[in-house]
């Protein structure tokens, strides 16, 4: 097992963060120029307790704390806060900034101090409209503005504070709690006008068609991982921002659909749902794209339909199921946070209805827990009432924090052990993964494993003229049974010019395990020493048996950065003519770079009792497709001789300078023809230009 770190250009989008850091005001409306910030007490555990008549399913009304029993783990707690809330008994604000302790998703410029206390708060309902501009044609923006201002002119009550958030490139906090319709209305229209930058509305991809039995389609999996990781994210970012506010929180979110491969994005799932939980927020989903009738040949967004699949059926199941997971993810937000998903329907104003009345009537109850470890564990609640005529609603339990810089050494690998063994992920610390396999013999596999974590995420600590930091990582793999086929532990030092500004870099992290075929299962965690936040990223992979296959062809390996070979005698492909590829996860390019591609072909030539004995030709090119039309193609390339005789191989390397190629999503296709066996692959994959 070999590891290499390096420091790269940012080649992917860093992962999403408030625009904001500290606490701003802002003033919309308000006749006395004064804006308000909530102050809230952190310490607390709260929980909203929903009790309604078992009979007839209305809220009872009139309960008081000696009607309640609170246990954690078992054991009774002493209620500190208590309180009912009720949208009818709300009294109007003029104007609310509601802040966290963090402040991250107050964006204002007002100067005013006013102060909204807990009282003033009461009763009210928040609402975050967050428009997922990444994800939406433009359609189906235009039907969320409408379904917003529908929302806004016609249901919004008095009690209601409502923010209006978008993702584009970052997160925008365009309008902050308030009670203006003028202003919401103002901030909502502008989406209908909004031209997107670095990023198009819709560019997730929702689209898997199959053309038949042997056709090929671009491998857009990592750029769409990243992208619904960007998604995921946001929501977990506003979630945090509103944890300290003891109210009940509702984000309506408008999306296009999320594209999630497998359980590639796991983690910031879970994530995403766990903030919200602990911030009380419950999502409502709406799909704008409404009611779609599906073509089983397709939309004008693809290519025409060849072979068998338009007339078998395949192309129609393969639309179906392609729509299917892009809402899947927003049936489980919502799921998860006690919210609703609506799909599948032109009329948005059930969404609306179902958020106003599940947070119309609600107990707040909040206490200090009697076990002072921060540990971070779980912790079970259950809550009681003295009555048995009614049924009781509530979370059943929250995380406690935790504190890194109080534990001794044992701890801290605990912490790493534990996490690595945990269900649920760590992603303080984003982390982004790719894998691929090479042969070095007919049933071995070099399996290089790379890390991605932000520069940015890093808290490099100044010494002299260097900045330094120190990260620890774990890692395994285990097979289908889910036996451990291999394991990585080792803390890496960093120590970096200060010039060389690390945090618009990135810090890449690679290693290898050797395996048989077969599908497995990765997982890592990252962990930075300065504040102990962690990352992890898990997924499944598939070693491929080439032996079973016409031409035995390797990973396409893509990268944008070579270095200086270590010396070493053990077997790396990777390592090509002195040179250490460094892979780039998130293929994504810059124009003023060059994009090198590396893959292998094992035991080229006609099949006989010798193969090497024969003389292989093999032909193989690189070509760039925007959409259906070629764009760029490199000369063809012939090989007659082994690259590496001791493995039967002859590898390719590529450098494709970008000047010539527009900023972009492009389908990169290998070609790749064995004349000796008559055999041919041609594995494409997604790359992004900037």
């Amino acid at each position: 097992m070999r590891t290499f770190l390096t420091l790269t250009l940012v080649g992917l989008t860093l992962p999403l963060q408030a625009q904001e850091k500290q606490p701003a005001a802002v003033n919309n409306g308000n006749p006395n120029n004064t804006s308000y910030v909530l102050k809230v007490q952190s310490d607390l555990v709260l929980t909203n307790v929903v009790v309604r008549d078992k009979r007839t399913g209305a809220v009872v009304r009139g309960l008081t704390a000696k009607d309640f029993t609170v246990l954690e783990n078992g054991k009774p707690q002493t209620i500190q806060t208590f309180d009912f809330q009720s949208i009818d008994a709300a009294t109007p604000l003029n104007e609310a900034t509601v802040s966290g302790k963090a402040g991250q998703l107050v964006l204002g410029k007002g100067t005013g101090t006013g102060v909204v206390t807990g009282d003033e708060l009461r009763n009210h309902r928040l609402v975050i409209l967050f428009f997922d501009l990444t994800s939406m044609q433009p359609d189906d923006l235009s039907r969320s503005v409408a379904a917003a201002k529908n929302y806004i002119s016609r249901q919004m009550q008095a009690a209601d504070l409502v923010a209006a958030v978008s993702l584009d490139a970052s997160i925008s906090v365009d309008q902050d709690f308030t009670a203006n319709k003028q202003a919401l209305l103002a901030a909502v229209s502008h989406y209908d006008n909004t031209r997107q930058g670095g990023y198009q509305a819709g560019a997730t991809s929702t689209t898997n068609q199959t053309e038949d039995a042997s056709s090929f389609t671009p491998d857009e999996s990592e750029y769409n991982d990243i992208n619904t990781d960007r998604q995921l994210y946001a929501i977990a970012e506003i979630s945090k921002s509103l944890a300290y506010i003891n109210q009940k929180k509702s984000l309506l979110y408008f999306s296009g659909g999320i594209q999630r491969d497998g359980i590639e994005n796991e983690a910031s799932l879970r994530s995403a749902t766990n903030s919200a939980v602990r911030a009380n927020l419950s999502i409502y989903s709406v799909d704008m794209r409404g009611l779609q009738a599906i073509s089983p040949l397709g939309d004008a967004s693809t290519g025409s339909v060849r072979g068998a699949s338009a007339y078998n059926g395949q192309a129609l199941q393969n639309n179906l199921d392609a729509n299917f997971n892009t809402q899947e993810v927003l049936s489980t937000l919502a799921a998860d946070t006690g919210g609703k998903f609506y799909g599948d329907s032109n009329d948005f104003a059930p969404a609306f209805q179902a958020m106003e009345n599940d947070t119309a009537q609600y107990y707040v109850i909040g206490f200090r827990s009697t076990n002072p470890a921060r540990d971070g564990r779980y912790r079970r609640l259950q809550i009681k009432l003295n009555r048995a005529d009614v049924k009781v609603e509530y979370r059943p339990g929250y995380y406690a924090p935790a504190d890194y810089q109080h534990s001794n050494h044992e701890d801290r690998e605990r912490q790493l052990t534990e996490q690595l063994e945990s269900d649920l992920p760590a992603t303080d610390v984003p982390v982004y993964m790719a894998a691929y396999y090479f042969e070095l013999t007919p049933d071995r596999y070099y399996i290089p494993v790379s890390l991605i974590v932000p520069g940015s995420q890093i808290p490099f600590v100044k010494g002299g003229d260097r900045d330094k930091a120190t990260i620890d990582i774990i890692g395994e793999v285990k097979d289908g049974a889910g036996r451990a086929e291999g394991g990585v532990r080792q803390t890496v030092k960093l120590a970096i010019d200060q010039q060389q500004q690390v945090s618009r870099k990135n810090v890449q992290y690679t290693t290898s395990f050797t395996l048989p075929p077969g599908k497995y299962h990765v997982k890592f965690v990252v962990r930075e020493n300065e504040t102990g936040h962690m990352g992890s990223f898990e997924t499944d992979i598939n070693v491929p048996d080439l032996s079973k296959a016409p031409l035995k062809l390797s990973s396409v390996l893509l990268a944008n950065q070579r270095q200086t070979a270590p010396k070493s005698k053990q077997a790396n492909p990777l390592i090509q003519d002195g040179q250490l590829w460094v892979p780039n996860v998130a293929h994504v390019f810059r124009q003023d770079g060059h994009l090198y591609l590396l893959y292998e072909v094992y035991g080229p030539g006609t099949k006989t009792a010798d193969a090497r004995a024969q003389s292989p030709r093999l032909l193989t090119s690189i070509e760039f497709l925007s959409g259906s039309t070629k764009v760029f193609e490199t000369p063809l390339v012939e090989a007659t001789k082994l690259t590496d005789a001791s493995r039967n191989t002859i590898a390719f390397q590529f450098d494709v300078p970008l000047k010539d190629l527009k900023p972009g999503q492009y389908t990169c296709q290998v070609n790749v023809i064995d004349d000796r066996a008559g055999a041919f692959s041609f594995p494409r994959t997604g790359v992004l230009v900037r």
